[in-house]
């Protein structure tokens, strides 16, 4: 067993391997504070052939056992990963992927598993690491090492990797991995933060991350695993003269096609072609020629761009797409949008919901709700395609998770918007950059829904085209430019500041001075297109009458037992009688949801008239609710009642109480008493003209002797 550990931000980490998975091609225990994870790493023995891209396998799991948990549900075991879990999963791959050798085809999988988590050291960062840490110790090709942190900002000072406690106050939640000299990934969010101010998060963390991937380089020495020799990519020299030949210029052709579609259909057309020339002289090489066709038209493709500094498409590298806006295009649902940016389209509705709408999430760590969700569906035809449905991919999940935090800055609070708000971004079409499309689609659709948004949010896709010496920064790139290019850098934010970003490279990393270039580009851009769409939509509007109104009320919580009534009596009536939807939490806030205003104030105005608290002199419209012999008892409210004694009927003497009313009857009273129990005392009469001449009635001498003492004679 070898260990080795170093403090990192005032707390140790730890890499021990030897004791457990000793049958993994390379694990390795990842310990910080007290949250430890497990990474195994394999690869198959023999490449695939089938295939012409990188079958890897990233798998992170959370174990609820880890922080002392017992999973929900019926059969109690970890089901499908949640969202978060494919979310760390998405952001493990995404910085190790580039780094396998171009020709590596062998199956890979990397499996990451919580053991133990003490709630405050999140392990999702970790899982970055330990996944670079196997991988160096194992037989597997790789150009490591890599290492990931979290940093965050607390009044105005930069935090490295902050416990879960300190980030709740933080202005940014910023996840990084780079290697010793560069970044190669980052995802995060902010609010709505500057240009220079990412910057300077990613320098300091860049220190940070040099200290881990030492500790890994002491494993890796530690270890001292002998890796094979890396796999070639060759063609056969006649047969690249040959596809060389029979291409010709069709592919500088190809690539100065402006639409999609028929781009795509020339260059197939091209391969068809050329496949049908030389299967006669190269039966076996469908999959070569395809490969050097590929490799001919990127290398096309790319020196355009950097040699003319024009695209594809015509435009120059800072030029934006045409954007068309056409806000509240569907007229039943709460709020919606069509944002089109190009040949990108994202049909995007907001809905608005009560509190019993909130998403419940049960996790390792910890159970709570939201009341802000967005989803994001990818469906095939979108692209022309034609492909499974029936279930959320893990794309989907990822460009929704960047859109629904881009958006989050800007949200009211919930005391001054009391809505459950479900975001939907259905892409119709696209061709790149459709998660941005949802950012700028959902806050146009916040706004026509009425949602009191602080500001639009608008965001926008970067790329990078570079030789080494040379390179170009694109702004609003397509698919192709995302295919072919280096950088897919996704950039949101308001006028203000950037409130999410996340960045792809295809290459081993970027300079802090390209990364600042192209946040400048990215904020010209995104400028540009906050003008379009405050230009279509300035200010939200009113709700739609489709809306639910939801209305809401603090009141003791003390009080929450007598506002449920016994087995639910008192609230069941409330929603009854309104037609409203009515909640209550733990603290006491009350939520009232109906689509009628006036029957939801109804319902708050009950909600009020049992919870608060009567004085004497107060009046109230009751209902009789039962008859003594001495009085009638009246309710004021859902499950709470006085008493009018006989005597306070009328101002004359009142013989029987059946005289006056009956069950179900309502009767105006004003309280007069409130006992030393609480009970309480009404009076019918006191909101009665007093009779002319009335006087009251003599004392008789007798009332009480009963009572009084009994007096001892003597004999």
């Amino acid at each position: 067993m070898i260990k080795v550990e170093r403090e990192i931000a005032g707390r140790t980490l730890s890499f021990q391997t030897g004791k457990v998975a000793r049958q993994s091609a390379g694990s390795v225990i990842v310990t910080y504070g007290n949250t430890t994870i497990l990474v195994a790493v394999n690869a198959a023995k023999e490449p695939r052939e089938d295939i012409d891209y990188f079958p890897l396998q990233v798998e992170y799991r959370e174990k609820h056992y880890a922080s002392g948990k017992i999973p929900g549900g019926f059969f109690k075991r970890e089901a499908r990963p949640s969202e978060g879990e494919v979310l760390t999963s998405r952001q493990t791959d995404r910085p190790i992927r580039p780094l396998f050798p171009k020709g590596f085809k062998n199956e890979t999988q990397v499996i990451i598993s919580v053991l133990q988590s003490d709630g405050e050291n999140m392990p999702d960062v970790w899982a970055g690491v330990g996944a670079s840490a196997a991988l160096m110790i194992s037989n597997i090709p790789w150009h490591g090492p890599i290492a990931t942190a979290r940093v965050a900002q607390i009044d105005g000072e930069f935090v490295l990797n902050p416990t879960r406690s300190e980030l709740e106050n933080s202005d940014l939640d910023l996840v990084v991995s780079g290697n010793d000299e560069t970044i190669v990934m980052v995802e995060g969010e902010a609010a709505e933060m500057s240009e220079k101010t990412f910057v300077d998060a990613l320098k300091f963390t860049q220190k940070y991350i040099s200290e881990i991937i030492d500790l890994e380089r002491e494993l890796a020495d530690a270890v001292q695993v002998e890796k094979p020799p890396e796999p070639e990519v060759e063609w056969d020299t006649a047969l690249v003269e040959a596809v060389d030949d029979k291409i010709g210029s069709s592919i500088a052709d190809i690539i100065n096609i402006t639409e999609k579609q028929d781009r795509s259909d020339a260059k197939d057309q091209v391969v068809n072609e050329v496949k049908d020339a030389l299967d006669d002289d190269f039966p076996e090489e469908q999959k070569a020629i395809n490969a050097i066709i590929d490799d001919r038209f990127r290398t096309a493709f790319r020196e355009k761009i950097l040699s003319k500094g024009i695209r594809s498409d015509g435009r120059g590298t800072k030029d934006i797409r045409d954007i068309e806006i056409d806000p509240n295009i569907l007229s039943r649902v709460h709020g919606s949008a069509l944002f089109t940016r190009g040949e990108t389209q994202a049909l995007v509705i907001t809905t608005l919901g009560s509190k019993r709408d909130e998403m419940i999430i049960d996790n390792m760590d910890e159970d709570y709700k939201k009341n802000y969700y967005l989803h994001y569906n990818f469906p095939p035809y979108c692209v022309g395609e034609v492909g499974r449905i029936g279930f959320t991919s893990r794309r989907e999940i990822g460009h929704g998770n960047l859109a629904q935090r881009a958006l989050k800055p800007v949200l009211p609070d919930y005391g001054d918007f009391p809505y459950t708000i479900r975001i939907v971004s259905e892409i119709t079409e696209s061709n790149g950059s459709s998660s941005m499309a949802s950012v700028c689609g959902g806050s146009l659709s916040l706004m026509c829904a009425g949602a009191p948004v602080k500001s639009h949010v608008a965001g926008i896709a970067m790329g990078l085209i570079t030789d080494g010496k040379r390179h170009a920064i694109l702004s609003d790139i397509m698919g192709l430019e995302d295919h072919l290019g280096d950088m897919d850098f996704k950039v949101a934010g308001t006028r203000d500041g950037i409130t999410a970003i996340q960045l792809d490279l295809k290459i081993e990393g970027i300079s802090f001075d390209l990364l600042t270039e192209a946040l400048e580009q990215a904020r010209e851009g995104r400028m540009l297109i906050l003008d379009k769409m405050y230009e279509a939509v300035p200010e939200p509007g009113e709700m739609s009458e489709y809306a639910p109104r939801n209305l809401t009320i603090q009141i003791n919580p003390e009080k929450i037992g007598g506002l449920i009534g016994p087995g639910g009596k008192n609230i069941k009536k409330i929603i009854e009688e309104t037609q409203c939807q009515v909640d209550v939490d733990d603290e006491g806030k009350v939520t009232v949801s109906g689509v009628d205003p006036a029957r939801c104030q109804e319902a708050i105005d009950m909600v009020q008239a049992i919870t608060f608290d009567p004085e004497v002199g107060m009046e109230f419209e009751g209902k009789v609710t039962r008859l003594m012999n001495f009085g009638a008892f009246v309710e004021f409210a859902p499950g709470r009642e006085g008493l009018v004694h006989i005597s306070e009927f009328e101002w004359h003497r009142v013989e029987k109480v059946e005289d006056v009313c009956k069950p179900g009857d309502k009767m105006n009273v004003k309280l007069i008493k409130i006992d030393d129990q609480g009970r309480l005392d009404f009076s019918r009469k006191a909101l009665l003209p007093k009779p002319e001449g009335w006087k009251p009635p003599r004392p008789n001498p007798n009332k009480g002797r009963h009572n009084r003492p009994f007096k001892k004679r003597r004999f």
